[in-house]
């Protein structure tokens, strides 16, 4: 079973990459093809499809298949949980609210 540490560095790990941050660059203006993700940032599919893992893994972005392609969006709720766990770990405790707690 996935710890709530391993859970959160995934969200990380998705945002500690250029690649990765010019795709979310890119998918912040709506869904998008794989295609078109490999032809603006010219790479190959390969390579998207690591970064794609990445992102989809964290819950940042989710994907839906329409024949043989897949098209890719941020996630609503993967975004706000991003969000909320920056804000979470960088709050000092005595910031925090009484019954805040670190992990969840």
């Amino acid at each position: 079973m996935e710890t709530e540490y391993q859970k959160n560095a995934k969200v990380f790990k998705a945002f500690c990459d250029e690649k990765r941050l010019a795709i979310l660059e890119l998918l912040r203006s709506g869904e998008k093809c794989a295609c078109v993700l490999i032809d603006k940032l010219n790479i190959g599919q390969s390579s998207l499809s690591y970064h794609m893992k990445i992102l989809c893994e964290s819950g940042i972005v989710e994907s839906r298949q329409e024949g043989k392609w897949t098209h890719y969006h941020i996630s609503e709720s993967g975004s706000k949980y991003a969000i909320e766990l920056l804000k979470r770990i960088t709050t000092p405790y005595a910031v925090q609210q009484p019954n805040q707690c670190l992990i969840n």
